[in-house]
Formats: C-alpha cells, structure tokens, sequence
C-alpha cells in the first residue's frame, strides 16, 4: 500500500496544480474524436501516427472501444464509425437539455390525444435511432424502445428525413446497398423508393398502413431547428386499422402531428412554416 506524497511547495509560496489526468483515458477520447471527425481508421499505421500514439495501443483502443460498443465496423469498406454505446450515452445527455425535454411533453400530449403511441427519432446513416417515446394507456402501446435502431427505407421516421435529401445524395447513402423488404409494401429499389420520396415531400408527412409491420400504422413528420435542417422527425403508431383509408380520425391523426412537429421545431427557433403547412 502507498500513500499519497505530501504538497511540495515551490518555493513561491504556491503548491502546483495536481494533474489527475490519466494517458490512456485521454488516447481513447482523442480516437473517438478522430473517428467522430469522419476518419474510418482504414490504415493503423496512418492513424496512429494522425492521432500520436503507437500502432499496438491503437489496436487495443479500437478494440476495447468496439467491445464496449463505442465504436462499431464498417462491414462493407473497412474500418469504424461511432457506435450504439456513444449514441445512448449522446442520449442521455441530450436528456437534459435541447431537443428531447423539448420534444417529451409534446410527445406525451400527443399519445395522449390521439390514443397512440409517440416517438422522436434521427436518422444515422441508412438507419434511425429512436430517442424519446410515449405511450398511451392501451395494451397496443409501442414495444419501441429508447435506443432502438431501424431501417430508415422502410419506416415513417426514417422516409420523411429521407426526403430531405437529394436524388444524388439518397444514391450516394444506398449505392451498393440491397433495400431489405419487410413487408409486401416495402420498396426494394432506389426507384419506388425515390418515388414514395417525392408523394411524402408532397405532403409534408410520411404515412404507413402496415408498411414495416403487419397490422401496425404509422404517421410522421420531420422536426427542424433554427437553421431551417430537418434534425429529427416525430411519429404516432397504433393498429393498422386507424391508419387506413376511411378511418375517421385520419385527418385528425395527420393534423395533430404536423402540429406537434410544428410545435419542437418552434421551440427550436425554426420559423420556416410555409402556408400550406400550418
């Protein structure tokens, strides 16, 4: 057992600042930012020497993280990108403050309302992470879970931030990529799904009678902030039934979650509403 070695003073009459800092915690931090910055760690002997430290502790690092789901591979090209572990921990930080107490308390009225379930999601990549739900008092209520990841082609979520991008930049995310089908609507090529595109842009809303799901339902709408970007999108899902065509609350399903969307995007600074969608 050691102790701890007494102040040394100076001589100035001032005891020095005791660094607590620890090596390898730093190394790790300065990988995630280098990997977070877009570098894919293709080449160790390349990032090591980018980030300044050895091959072998970078290695381990990538290793460590990847097991601690910090860092996950790229199965196509090679290397890593940011994981599920740093999107949760994003999560929780993001839990206290900016768009998710933001979007809670018109979630939750939302579910309220129209009897259905809630959500807040982003999209990262080819997928959405869900960030935020509430459920209504229903044994139908969402078994979606905070942190959950899904296909961004085939879900409400995922089509509205879709539509955002351009006709390049959705061939550019799905290049190579095979568009898995779910169900029988699911589009499984760049061209239904560049189609289906441009009738949700046309609505300014994404909807869904079993499209991902059999018997499910499901209607989104993008959020955007004070820059005018759709930065996430919010989504109701219930029974496929109150969905389809001829269900009387259709138009009040599609009026309350524009207007909830409209609601977070407000509170986020956004002021961009056109007429025809308020």
């Amino acid at each position: 057992m050691t102790l701890d070695a007494p102040d040394q003073d100076t001589g100035g009459g001032q005891k020095p600042a005791p660094d607590y800092s620890v090596p390898p915690v730093e190394r790790a931090f300065r990988l995630l930012r280098h990997i977070a910055a877009g570098n894919h760690c293709r080449n160790s002997s390349q990032t090591a020497k980018e980030i300044g430290i050895n091959r072998t502790t970078l290695i381990r690092l990538l290793a460590t993280l990847e097991a601690e789901r910090m860092i996950e591979a790229l199965p196509d090209a090679g290397g890593y990108r940011l994981g599920t572990g740093v999107i949760a921990l994003a999560t929780q930080a993001l839990n206290e403050r900016g768009i998710i107490p933001t979007a809670r308390p018109v979630l939750k009225s939302l579910a309220t309302k129209l009897g259905l379930s809630a959500h807040l999601a982003v999209r990262e990549g080819r997928e959405i992470v869900y960030l935020a739900r509430e459920t209504p008092v229903s044994h139908l209520a969402s078994s979606v879970r905070e942190g959950s990841r899904l296909p961004a082609h085939a879900t409400t979520i995922g089509r509205i931030l879709l539509a955002e991008l351009t006709p390049a930049e959705l061939r550019e995310l799905y290049q190579g990529q095979a568009l898995e089908a779910y169900t029988d609507k699911t589009r499984t090529t760049l061209e239904e799904l560049q189609r289906q595109l441009e009738t949700d842009r046309a609505r300014g809303m994404t909807w869904s009678v079993a499209n991902f799901e059999h018997d499910i339902g499901s209607a989104a709408v993008a959020v955007h902030d004070y820059q005018g970007r759709a930065i996430a999108a919010i989504n109701v899902t219930g029974h496929a039934s109150v969905f389809a065509e001829g269900s009387p609350i259709v138009g009040e399903i599609e009026a309350e979650v524009k207007a909830a969307a409209r609601q977070i995007s407000e509170a986020l600074g956004y002021r961009g509403w056109s007429s025809d969608q308020m």
